[in-house]
């Protein structure tokens, strides 16, 4: 992972439940990309936050229609 400051490198260490989770997400998206899956995670959370900050909203909406704002 890059240093959003671009000097070097980063590493983040894992509890044992974000790594399954993570493990889980690479096995559903069927890659070993790890760095990708967190990095679309990590968009999701920017998106989130920017509507947000924009007085908008996110939300998932379900098959059936039904609506679910995503917080954090």
């Amino acid at each position: 992972m890059s240093d959003p400051r671009g000097i070097g490198t980063v590493s983040v260490e894992l509890n044992a439940t974000l790594a399954e989770l993570l493990a889980r997400l690479c096995v559903e998206l069927d890659t070993e990309d790890v760095t990708g899956v967190l990095s679309r995670a990590v968009g999701l959370l920017d998106l989130a936050q920017r509507t947000r900050r924009q007085g908008g909203r996110l939300c998932f909406v379900n098959e059936r229609g039904e609506l679910a704002d995503v917080v954090f």
